[in-house]
């Protein structure tokens, strides 16, 4: 066997594995090779005969013969499931089976080329692309998610030798529309808060709190009680809830250092929490040996301590918005308004950054900046009444 097999020196810990197997009807003798990293000579021949030992067995599979929808399962299986979250795995997996997949899948990947992925881009903008019925295309930040997915799975690809260039690299990055979120102006926040006396505490707390810390749905989920300080006013965000299919219930750290912050509460909300408090307490004491919380206990979760679905809140919003004919933003929106009232108030970008928990104060700038240019130029205008008046 090792007759058949011969090892050449590449370059660095570079070496290429060939092996000569039988001749084809034109009387060429057949040849396998692969080009791996090994630390010597030694390593290198260990692995010829490995490489010799899958061919033999039929397991060896020609990088130039695996189709695209093949080589994606060998990247969840060595990449995705080791270095991705599993949430992150489980969003991607979305478009993969409904999207990438049935228009790519059966290409052979080494036969992907640029044209094929900026054709593929362009098809996700088309009328009647979307599965939910609704008319128009994908949005931009869709398409966008899109073409990472592609380029992390071809990245893979091509730093496995697979391929010889990544043909995602060659495409420019889609460009994501700015759309101006929706907000409720200080006003319409007096007015919800009146309308919000009437539900129930559980969620007219989630509420409050969304608007007035800017916590987003996740961390909203995933705070524990322990993380409440109500003496100093402060809430300590350090998990974020999610639910992974077939798995269930996850607590993680939340994606950046500056996710874990220190968000203080104003006098309004700290008496809201203490009669919120008072009344989990006694459900916990109702539920007795049916409490079902384990370890954790979350501040907002059933009567009997588990907690919430990730849909939940955005349920209970659409809801709240449909029985009270109050104007409707999304759920996710009430955490813009909540960075739009501290700019209505004067406060530096810096700190809003910080009590949303971006990673950079660009973040807040991007996102925010059509709001503080608006402040500004109100700002200018009671400059412009001061002048005016003398």
């Amino acid at each position: 066997m090792a007759g058949n097999g011969s090892i050449e020196k590449r370059g660095s810990n570079s070496w290429r594995l060939v092996y000569s197997m039988k001749f084809n009807q034109h009387g060429k003798r057949i040849k396998k090779q692969k080009t791996v990293k090994a630390k010597n000579k030694t390593e290198a021949r260990r692995m010829l005969a490995e490489f010799i030992a899958e061919i033999e067995a039929g397991e060896y599979v020609d990088p130039s013969q695996i189709k695209f929808s093949d080589f994606v399962e060998e990247w969840k299986g060595k990449h995705a499931k080791k270095h991705l979250s599993p949430k992150t795995l489980e969003n991607y997996m979305y478009p993969l089976n409904n999207f990438i997949l049935p228009s790519l899948g059966y290409f052979r990947l080494e036969d992907i080329k640029p044209i094929h992925i900026i054709d593929y881009l362009d098809s996700l903008e088309q009328d009647g692309v979307r599965k939910d019925g609704k008319p128009g295309g994908l949005a931009s930040s869709s398409i966008l998610y899109h073409y990472r997915i592609l380029k992390d799975i071809f990245s893979r690809a091509h730093e496995w030798k697979i391929i010889k260039y990544n043909p995602v690299a060659s495409v420019k990055r889609p460009k994501v529309d700015q759309v101006k979120t929706e907000v409720y102006t200080d006003e319409e926040v007096r007015e919800l808060f009146i309308k919000l006396q009437d539900e129930p505490i559980h969620q007219r707390i989630m509420i409050t709190l969304a608007i007035t810390t800017g916590l987003r749905r996740g961390e909203l989920l995933g705070l524990q009680w322990e993380d409440i300080d109500l003496e100093n006013r402060t809430i300590e965000v350090n998990h974020s809830l999610q639910h992974i299919k077939g798995e269930g219930y996850h607590l993680k750290k939340p994606k950046t250092s500056s996710s874990e912050r220190t968000v203080v509460m104003n006098s309004f909300v700290v008496e809201e929490m203490k009669k919120y408090s008072h009344q989990k307490k006694k459900e916990r004491l109702q539920a007795a040996e049916l409490w079902d919380g384990g370890k954790h206990n979350f501040v907002f979760s059933t009567w009997n301590g588990k907690p919430y679905y990730p849909t939940v809140p955005g349920t209970w919003w659409r809801r709240f918005i449909k029985r009270t004919g109050f104007k409707y933003i999304r759920f996710h929106d009430l955490r813009h308004t909540a960075a739009a009232l501290l700019i209505n108030q004067g406060v530096h970008a810096k700190v809003i950054s910080e009590r949303l928990g971006h990673a950079d104060i660009k973040t807040t700038m991007n996102v925010y900046g059509h709001y503080m240019r608006q402040a500004d130029e109100e700002a200018a205008d009671k400059l412009d009444t001061l002048f005016k008046a003398r």
